[in-house]
């Protein structure tokens, strides 16, 4: 036994004789022991024990932000001038730890207040113990090919790799959406594993290759430093474009609010009209089938409308997500797309199976006009025959 780990309390209750969960490491890496204790029984007959502590979930303020390229010896600062807007307390209060940049620009960045720390930090000493790193809770879970979870004090852990992990409140319905958005791959430690989950070893739990930074550096350095204009200006640099980064964020954070919101009206609408065979503008076409209805409209317009839709979602796929408006008015349907979408429909190679089935295809400004073709015309039109085939 060489390494002890310990899952603390939350620090506000936490004292020598708090009951934690802890587990006992070999050189290996592997559990050895686990169970549950005091810090005072723990640290009892021992010295110098090497310890790493993992807060609890509600003490583990834990965020990624994305930098622009920047010095190495920049990056702290960046990520200090970032974490002011994040923080509820005043930033000089707390201490903030960070990952090295990714490849792909993400910072992991954790924070703390300096005087649970200092609290923390006298309790361990006082019991006998030698911190050797503190980190967020869901870094003790193992790292795999592929994300590690489970559920603590109704917190999801996550662990995706050695820098990244994620420490999130369990809300209603926020694992089924998590877990959607995750895909295959997941990994299960603890009870309750979400259905078709590989589940592991609960001491899978412990066993997780520590990030290499964490908030224990607060312990021993100090954050106070001297600059002079040309840090500054670089501050005031990293700053404007940390703003930048967090407007992209918000800004798809509000993007993908309305593609949740569309796929819960698309649903409403499927199951207050289940005649539509598919749902494209979902709030145009409840309105449609409401008037429809009011109006005491023939099934026959119901039915070409419902045709002319599952014709349209079936042989145009480019339209998912860049229908503008959809208008159904005198047995014509009127699709209404972005400009992007439309290029992306140059080849006419689509409009074959529409032919076939009858329906005749216009373009317009903004988007194609669908309607039945009239009698004569359709699955033995070939607009790609040649005069001399029709003189034939």
């Amino acid at each position: 036994m060489t390494l002890l780990r310990i899952a603390l309390t939350p620090l506000a209750s936490l004292n020598l004789d708090s009951p934690v969960a802890f587990a006992w490491l070999d050189r290996q890496g592997q559990v050895r022991e686990e169970g549950h204790s005091s810090l005072r029984a723990l640290g009892q007959g021992r010295k110098n024990l090497r310890v790493e502590c993992f807060l609890h979930p509600r003490d583990s303020l834990l965020t990624t932000l994305e930098l622009p390229l920047l010095p190495a010896a920049k990056i702290t600062a960046a990520v200090n001038c970032a974490a002011q807007a994040l923080m509820l307390g005043a930033s000089e209060r707390m201490q903030v730890a960070h990952s090295p940049r990714g490849a792909d620009g993400q910072v992991q960045i954790a924070w703390l207040d300096r005087e649970s720390l200092d609290a923390l930090g006298r309790m361990l000493r006082q019991a006998g113990m030698n911190l050797r790193g503190l980190y967020p809770a869901s870094y003790a879970l193992a790292v795999l090919s592929g994300p590690v979870a489970c559920i603590e004090d109704g917190h999801l852990l996550v662990r995706h790799s050695v820098q990244h992990a994620v420490v999130q409140p369990l809300l209603d319905g926020a694992l089924d959406e998590w877990l959607l958005q995750t895909g295959a791959g997941l990994r299960w430690v603890g009870e309750s594993p979400p259905a078709s989950v590989e589940t592991l070893p609960g001491t899978q739990r412990w066993t997780g290759v520590a990030p290499g930074w964490g908030l224990h550096t607060g312990l021993t350095h100090g954050v106070a430093e001297r600059g002079g204009w040309g840090r500054a200006v670089t501050l005031c640099t990293v700053a404007l474009a940390v703003w930048v980064v967090g407007l992209n964020l918000y800004a798809a954070r509000e993007a993908a609010q309305g593609q949740r919101l569309k796929a819960q009206m698309s649903q409403r609408v499927k199951q207050a009209f289940p005649e539509l065979p598919v749902i494209l503008n979902p709030l145009q076409q409840a309105r449609q089938q409401i008037s429809a209805r009011q109006n005491g409209t023939a099934a026959d317009p119901a039915q070409r409308f419902a045709s002319l839709v599952q014709q349209a979602g079936s042989a145009m796929p480019f339209m998912g997500g860049n229908l503008q408006a959809l208008v159904f008015e005198s047995g014509e349907l009127r699709l209404e797309v972005v400009a992007e979408a439309q290029k992306n429909a140059a080849e006419d190679d689509w409009k074959i199976p529409l032919g076939q089935a009858g329906i005749d295809v216009a373009a317009n400004d903004q988007g194609w006009t669908l309607r039945v073709a009239p009698a004569g015309q359709g699955a033995q039109d070939n607009p790609d025959e040649t005069p001399e085939a029709d003189d034939e």
